[in-house]
């Protein structure tokens, strides 16, 4: 594994860097915390959920190993989503501790920041598998039935578009995710790969909330993935299926002294366009740089 530069890198101090004390306190104070809010997501079902800005969110594992495919709109206006393809070059391909998940043009900023990971000391195994990872995307019904010839209904995009409706949104809004306790990495073809899940029960991994968030979050049918669910060796997973558990917390508003909400991208959105300034005289048309 070589050691070259990673492309996108910012000046010290600068966009990408985040300020490690703070996000320690918020993970360090769980005594002065306040659960607002608590509920397992069931197997093979999604869950959508608020988490209010400056307030952290926990994702466990209560039963044991199973993977989650996460989703995260901006609660007052879901057309800024998590940007998977933008943070995995910003960041990492899978995240943990002091990432960031970064929301799509023209917004480009930070939703989220990862404050405590339970497999952060996992690294990367023998055959290069990580944890919590943004280099797939959820599986679906299309390449389900595209591969086997069969409808199911209950992969993790359908799971995500039936909890998200109450809020309004659609499948067009569910987009691609991070997908949460999943180990994964790039084999030697340099094709994706998936493996057991190495999560036990109690295992979590938490965020803060950079902004008021609507997020989602499916259990996927692959339960702890230590069956194939497509090819030659495929099975039913069934059995290896495990609920996860949600919870939000309040922090205390002492640890967010000095912390503001980001602000969007400051690009002036122009893209080399001139715009018409009429004037007084709509005939004549004038053009503004």
């Amino acid at each position: 594994m070589g050691n070259y530069p990673a492309a996108y890198q910012a000046t010290e101090n600068g966009a990408l860097s985040v300020d490690r004390a703070f996000y320690d306190r918020l993970a360090d104070a769980t005594d002065g915390r306040e659960l607002i809010e608590q509920f397992t997501v069931p197997i093979r079902s999604g869950r959508a959920w608020v988490v209010p800005a400056g307030h952290v969110c926990r994702l466990l594992t209560p039963e044991g190993p199973q993977v989650g495919d996460f989703n995260v709109w901006n609660l007052h206006d879901p057309r800024e989503r998590m940007w998977a393809a933008r943070t995995r070059q910003l960041q990492r391909a899978h995240v943990s501790t002091y990432d960031r998940i970064w929301s799509n043009l023209p917004f480009l900023r930070p939703l989220l920041t990862v404050v405590a990971d339970s497999l952060a000391d996992y690294g990367v195994d023998g055959d290069g598998g990580r944890v919590h990872d943004l280099l797939g995307t959820r599986c679906d019904p299309y390449v389900n039935r595209m591969l086997t010839g069969e409808d199911f209904d209950f992969h993790c995009h359908s799971n995500l578009t039936r909890a998200v409706l109450p809020y309004g949104l659609t499948e067009f809004d569910v987009h691609d995710v991070l997908n949460v306790f999943q180990c994964t990495g790039l084999n030697d073809e340099d094709r994706y790969f998936m493996k057991a899940c190495p999560a036990q029960a109690g295992d979590y991994f938490e965020f803060f909330a950079e902004t008021d968030l609507l997020c989602a979050m499916s259990t996927c049918p692959g339960g702890d993935l230590s069956v194939h669910m497509w090819g030659p060796d495929a099975g039913d997973p069934l059995e290896v299926c495990r609920p996860l558990a949600v919870e939000v917390h309040r922090v205390p508003g002492t640890l967010l002294d000095g912390w503001h909400e980001p602000p969007r991208a400051a690009y002036r959105n122009v893209h080399g366009m001139r715009m018409p300034n009429w004037g007084d005289d709509a005939r004549g048309t004038r053009w503004q740089e």
